[in-house]
């Protein structure tokens, strides 16, 4: 069985939720027999890899413009599966890219989409964005074989929306975590174990990194404390270039995009993860800093409440002295590791649902 991904920049080591979740999926499938292949948007692949972990890479080039860069490659990415690979499956991540399914149901292509979130809801896009995602979502929900869903809150969202009862609800996952006792990334950063708050993420306008530098930069009882964001934008815009200039003003650590080693030891060492975003579909950076037990202080918005943390952990989306105060609280207090159920959350269990679901589509 031949299954081709796109909707993804690519994998391995590329930025964003979705990416992290092809990155730990895909190789596990593959893993069992099956041929993968994820086509990659060429302005973010660095390297020239042509596989990765028996997972096949295709590199297909794509517009500058962010408006077009996702539709331009979805396009080229069906008619690749099709008449260069001539795939069995279409698997299409994220429900922009889900407008092409009819145009590879038409192809004869079987078509499987993930939806991650209501991107729709995202302040990054204008009105016509924002129509084009909806539709997006509507398209492939009524056209697609079979759509996965990675939360509760998307799965009933789409009952209500579409009616579409057959979805199939598998978790993101998270890793094992791999623990560092050396500091030696933290003296390069000027930090001191346990002495400062961690985020991640893209740098856009609904992951609300703004009102966490805000809430930061007003604390009363800072001391040496520090606050250490890693992450970056996919492009160079007015929020990701005021953020940055936010933060650095007011002393805030900002990584870039990292991975690895040196992430491992930011999350092995840090006081508290801190999430504000105002969306999330099932936010894999929270799963992990949950696998270092880290505490957390989260937005109350569906998304995190769905994964069910003790209520002192949440604050009303939005509000920066909440944040403020759950902060100051978390520096008066001595840190404790927290231990999480992480059991449904397993990257082997979710590739096993997920080949079901191709074994599903073979029957049809």
């Amino acid at each position: 069985m031949k299954i081709v991904v796109t909707g993804t920049r690519g994998i391995p080591n590329i930025l964003g939720g979705v990416e992290t979740h092809c990155e730990e999926l895909f190789p596990r499938i593959a893993a069992k027999g099956y041929d993968i292949t994820i086509l990659r948007r060429t302005k973010y692949a660095k390297d020239n890899l042509q596989e990765y972990k028996s997972v096949k890479l295709i590199d297909v080039s794509t517009p500058k413009k962010k408006s077009f860069e996702t539709i331009i490659h979805t396009l080229k990415a069906v008619w690749v599966a099709k008449f260069r690979l001539h795939a069995n499956i279409l698997h299409i991540q994220c429900i922009g890219p889900a407008l092409l399914t009819p145009f590879a149901r038409i192809l004869g292509l079987k078509v499987v989409i993930t939806i991650h979130s209501h991107n729709y809801d995202h302040d990054k896009w204008g009105k016509f964005g924002k129509f084009m995602l909806k539709l997006g979502e509507r398209i492939g929900c009524r056209y697609a074989n079979e759509v996965i869903v990675i939360s509760d809150v998307i799965k009933n969202n789409i009952t209500k929306l579409y009616q579409r009862k057959d979805t199939h609800l598998i978790y993101n996952g998270v890793p094992a975590p791999d623990f560092i006792k050396d500091t030696n990334y933290l003296d390069e950063l000027g930090l001191k174990s346990q002495k400062y708050f961690f985020t991640m993420g893209r740098f856009v306008p609904e992951k609300n990194f703004h009102h966490l530098v805000n809430a930061f930069s007003s604390l009363n009882n800072r001391g040496e404390y520090k606050l250490v964001i890693a992450g970056d934008s996919d492009f160079d815009d007015a929020y990701s270039r005021e953020l940055k200039k936010n933060a650095r003003k007011n002393g805030v650590i900002l990584t870039g995009f990292i991975r690895g080693k040196k992430l491992h030891e930011l999350l092995t060492h840090a006081n508290a993860f801190v999430l504000p975003s105002a969306h999330e579909g099932l936010p894999i950076a929270l799963l992990e800093a949950m696998s270092y037990g880290l505490p957390a202080i989260i937005s109350d918005i569906p998304a995190n409440l769905a994964i069910g943390l003790s209520q002192d952990t949440y604050f009303p989306m939005g509000d920066e002295k909440k944040l403020k105060e759950k902060m100051e609280k978390m520096i008066d207090e001595k840190p404790v590791r927290k231990e999480y159920s992480l059991d449904k959350y397993q990257w082997d269990h979710i590739a096993e649902q997920t080949i079901n679901v191709y074994e599903q589509i073979k029957k049809s």
